[in-house]
């Protein structure tokens, strides 16, 4: 395969990885490669301990003005940039965080455990919100139909809750993990395009607003939980956030060997991935990562090979094969979505071709069967739980 050229004739993809151009954002130097690459050559000429000497200040400065109270605020999903996050802030700078999680109601019993054990190991008062199941499946219907992808709940919870609760509670400073520049493409570290604000997620994943949401089965009131604070009260309550990624290097790999080794964080058989520690929470990763690939051409193996490019671990011709192997395979938790929403497959795959980007809608996107069954179950690990204990009997019963 030549430089530039890549799984879909006729797009244009990084020299260097395998990013193509149909991903949001994305932009090429005058050597054909791309932002996310750049950074990851940037990072190499970035002082970091300067910068990690600014994260000390902003710290310090937090637990001054917190007094008696919590330092800032830390979302969690219970990944392992939670528990990454959660180290440094815990165990380095001896900080006292809050643990919000906004639940996508969707966690896989990997997923339930790593968050109870992060919570546990690192001993942090902790707040959740979960969305009711009928709640979430009739979003998850109407997000596909309005941003081709399953998951508009969450990337509006994860973005609104926690500015809830740092409302509230007035803790102004949130923090999160990676850097935007670090792999999207949509920037880079130094051309940060994209700074946190109240609309952060907006932008950068949810793209619509509460309001859009709203339709037949769908009212404002039930929409009410994923309202942003306004304009006016963050600004009043100062509310900040930062990226631990953007004052500490970042390298994902070696910190989910880190967390694993040093914490028991564990990983399972993500769908569409090749490796096991990309979003293990949520049991519908994998129709995220594949709606991304009918809409777009590309899916999570794709990004897990190009950040292996840039860290040295898989040529460019190596990555091809893994994403040949595993992005175009048909998720099982497509037959979850299916289920929940009442939609036909026939129906979805309707949606998502109008979905399709520009410079592939007349291209046939492959879709492959998948020929074994998930290592984790694909059912919400509550539901799963409530099914299996059911018609057991009362244990009180069994003592009588």
């Amino acid at each position: 395969m030549k430089v530039g050229e890549g799984f879909i004739p006729g797009i244009k993809y990084c020299t260097r990885c395998c990013m193509p151009e149909t991903q949001e954002g994305i932009s090429f130097d005058a050597l054909g490669i791309c932002k996310a690459c750049q950074s990851s050559e940037q990072k190499m000429h970035i002082n970091w301990k300067e910068r990690e000497g600014l994260l000390a200040e902003i710290l310090a400065d937090a637990k001054l003005r917190a007094g008696n109270g919590y330092d800032c605020i830390l979302p969690i999903s219970g990944g392992k940039d939670s528990f990454f996050q959660a180290h440094v802030l815990t165990q380095v700078y001896g900080m006292k965080p809050l643990a919000v999680t906004f639940s996508h109601n969707w966690f896989s019993e990997t997923g339930y455990y790593n968050l109870q054990r992060c919570l546990e190991v690192f001993h942090m008062d902790h707040i959740m919100f979960t969305p009711n199941r009928k709640l979430v499946n009739n979003l998850a219907k109407k997000s596909v139909e309005m941003i081709g992808d399953t998951c508009w709940h969450c990337h509006a919870g994860v973005g609104a809750f926690p500015l809830q609760i740092a409302c509230k509670f007035n803790i102004p400073l949130l923090i999160y993990g990676e850097s935007i520049a670090e792999s999207s493409g949509r920037a880079s570290y130094f051309d940060p395009v994209t700074k946190y604000d109240r609309e952060y997620f907006t932008k950068v994943s949810a793209k619509v607003s509460p309001d859009d949401m709203v339709c037949e089965y769908l009212s404002k009131r039930d929409l009410y939980p994923f309202e942003i604070p306004s304009a006016e009260e963050c600004e009043s309550k100062n509310i900040q956030g930062i990226h631990l990624g953007d004052y500490i290097f970042w390298d994902e790999e070696r910190q989910t060997e880190f967390v694993k080794r040093e914490y028991g964080w564990r990983e399972t058989e993500m769908e569409g991935a090749y490796k096991g520690y990309k979003s293990v929470e949520c049991i519908m990763a994998g129709m995220h990562d594949f709606t991304c690939y009918l809409k777009r051409g590309f899916g999570r193996a794709s990004m897990q090979a190009a950040t292996d490019i840039r860290q040295g671990l898989l040529t460019r011709e190596e990555a091809w094969q893994l994403v040949e192997e595993f992005d175009c395979v048909r998720p099982e938790a497509l037959d979850y979505f299916l289920e929940i929403t009442g939609m036909s497959e026939q129906e979805f795959h309707e949606i998502m071709k109008k979905k399709r980007h520009e410079k592939i809608k007349d291209y046939e996107l492959v879709v492959k069967k998948k020929h074994h069954k998930n290592t984790e179950r694909i059912k919400p690990f509550a539901e799963y739980m409530i099914e299996k204990n059911i018609n057991q009997p009362d244990p009180r019963e069994r003592n009588e």
